[in-house]
């Protein structure tokens, strides 16, 4: 059994292993502070994220459960990796993930990025996006904040949160308003991977520009915006839509035809603005797909097909429906802690034997 020392930050109390020191506060997160740490085993920098008294609370508890178990199972270059979980003897919650010296939305505030970042940046998220889509899974927060950099500018997606499977009925209240997709806003019930396509469309546009190309003030607002800039959603797109207050408010809104993108984004390249295009189809089913992305124009400079991985299967997500007792989340949450530290014992001993 580890030993756990108790260490206060900014106010909050952490019960962590021994293993883990020299704590600093990094940021606040929705569950506290987080903190980097000094990893005795690895000698590595890490980042400690507090889940605080997740099994008084079901609906913290389920989405901890799926993060939890989307990162045992995603391992690819451009998400966060997992190094440790463990669960104090208070019963909070600890994921210890690599450290990463800042974020997209830190970086696109600081500086006008140059045009090689900018793609570097938008290759990575498009290659983290193809594995995940592989996996079966929406990401559906795509966000600058959640996209991670380090000093090499390697780029880490993170917070599977609100990640879903494909198919999955869906709420309507998901990705951070600036992101958010069309269809999420007509309150589809049932969306795909296009969503984070569009994510992606936003973010690289923000790169470019310095700022937002969809600010809305609330969720309408941000429709109206959208509109005036990509024209009325066409007739197939409004088929879809079963909301009768949705249906009204499209019907209220002016005529308006689709601007050139190209007026939005003065003295960048073309291929920049066609791939744009591609990613910001008000049609999710027009959308260029993450392995498509990657083989345009755009990207000619980092595309390399044999080195964008896909998931050697479907992360299984069957539980994500399940109405169960917070006794039963507890008993799965507890058995995702292990299986993750006997996957980390096999790793030790195949590298040992290799």
């Amino acid at each position: 059994m580890p030993d756990f020392v108790r260490v206060q930050v900014l106010g909050t109390n952490y019960e962590i292993t021994d293993r883990y020191g020299q704590l600093e506060p990094q940021g606040f997160g929705a569950s506290g502070v987080i903190c980097s740490a000094h990893d005795s085993i690895s000698k590595d920098q890490v980042v400690l994220k507090k889940i605080a008294k997740p099994f008084d609370n079901v609906a913290i508890l389920k989405r901890t459960f799926r993060e939890v178990h989307l990162l045992n199972g995603l391992r690819h270059e451009n998400l966060i990796n997992m190094r440790d979980i463990f669960i104090s003897p208070s019963e909070d919650i600890y994921l210890v993930t690599e450290a990463m010296m800042t974020d997209l939305y830190q970086v696109i505030r600081s500086k006008p990025l140059e045009s090689q970042f900018v793609q570097f940046f938008t290759y990575q998220i498009l290659r983290g996006l193809k594995y995940i889509h592989s996996a079966g899974i929406i990401h559906r927060d795509l966000k600058p904040q959640n996209l991670l950099i380090n000093d090499n500018c390697d780029l880490k997606i993170c917070d599977f949160g609100l990640a879903r499977q494909q198919d999955h009925q869906m709420t309507g209240y998901v990705v951070t308003r600036y992101y958010r997709a069309p269809e999420v806003m007509l309150t589809w019930q049932h969306y795909s991977y296009a969503v984070d396509i569009w994510s992606a469309g936003c973010i690289l546009a923000e790169m470019l520009r310095g700022t937002p190309l969809f600010p809305g003030k609330d969720h309408i607002d941000q429709f109206k915006i959208i509109t005036h800039i990509l024209g009325n959603p066409p007739a197939e797109l409004v088929d879809r839509v079963y909301s009768r207050n949705t249906l009204k408010f499209l019907e209220s809104l002016p005529p308006r035809e689709p601007r050139p993108l190209s007026s939005f984004f003065v003295g960048v390249e073309q291929e920049a603005v066609d791939i744009i295009e591609k990613m910001l189809q008000l049609d999710p089913d027009n959308r260029i797909t993450a392995e498509s992305g990657l083989a345009h124009p755009y990207m000619e400079n980092f595309h390399e097909p044999e080195d964008e991985p896909v998931a050697d299967r479907q992360i299984d997500m069957s539980y994500d429906d399940a109405e169960l007792p917070a006794d039963e989340w507890k008993k799965k949450m507890y058995q995702e802690v292990l299986d993750f530290h006997e996957g980390a014992c096999t790793n030790v001993v195949e590298t040992i034997e290799k």
